[in-house]
């Protein structure tokens, strides 16, 4: 199986440590996570990973160069002034992804406990992509009917709704967080023809969602670190000190 692994973010949050490098090389327990990430991914049985980057993608592809992380490495450069987005990356590295019926897309600055095979091994024929899903109540939450199929997004903020389902009521789905991880049909390239150079992938989802399922996997004992600011980077630290 492929990977992609979305490195290409600015990480303006992460400030000032991201004035010098792209917040994939921020370390964690003495390790660039995205290090940590492709390692997982070989782990879990990956043979071929792939790495959007735009934000010092220079540094991006010398890191990658620099050491043997025991599987093939490939790096999709995203041209233009800004990142072209989770979805936009994507479509990008569609040429280096096609071969590969499923792929399997990360985060570069997610950290978790979940078990990818099991994960992968959960795939449902017929499915565009699967979502890994944390238990957890945030601002922004996927929301699921019965049979764990996307049906909405919302804001638990503000009360927003979007869905391609018209009335859909939020009380009567399933509410979720998305952990940045998923697998992915390759059919999903043709789908995006006619969008955006620049598009967010859960934009995307929630497009097609009623006329294709995108399925939900909520693994048991999940746990999760962003590190995509300061106080989750800390919190990230002091879990993975020890485990250099």
């Amino acid at each position: 199986m492929k990977a992609l692994v979305f490195a290409a973010g600015l990480g303006t949050r992460l400030r000032p440590l991201t004035d010098s490098i792209p917040k994939a090389l921020v370390e964690v327990g003495g390790v660039p996570v995205l290090e940590r990430v492709i390692r997982t991914l070989a782990a879990s049985g990956v043979e071929e990973v792939v790495v959007t980057a735009h934000h010092f993608a220079d540094k991006i592809e010398t890191f990658l160069s620099s050491r043997d992380f025991g599987v093939k490495l490939a790096l999709s450069a995203e041209p233009g002034p800004e990142p072209l987005e989770t979805g936009g990356g994507m479509r990008n590295a569609s040429a280096l992804l096609k071969g590969s019926p499923l792929f399997l897309a990360h985060n570069a600055d997610i950290l978790s406990n979940a078990d990818l095979r099991a994960f992968a091994e959960s795939w449902q024929e017929g499915d565009l992509a699967s979502l890994v899903l944390e238990d957890k109540a945030a601002e922004r939450m996927l929301l699921f009917d019965s049979q764990m199929r996307l049906a909405g997004w919302t804001n638990t903020s503000t009360g927003e709704v979007r869905s391609p389902f018209p009335g859909l009521d939020p009380s009567q789905c399933r509410a979720f967080s998305f952990c940045g991880i998923h697998l992915v049909s390759e059919e999903i390239f043709a789908l995006m023809e006619g969008w955006p150079c620049r598009f967010g992938i859960i934009d995307f989802y929630l497009s097609v969602c009623r006329k294709r399922t995108i399925r939900g996997y909520v693994p048991g004992g999940l746990r999760v670190f962003d590190i995509g600011t300061p106080e989750s980077l800390e919190e990230a630290q002091k879990a993975y000190s020890s485990t250099r």
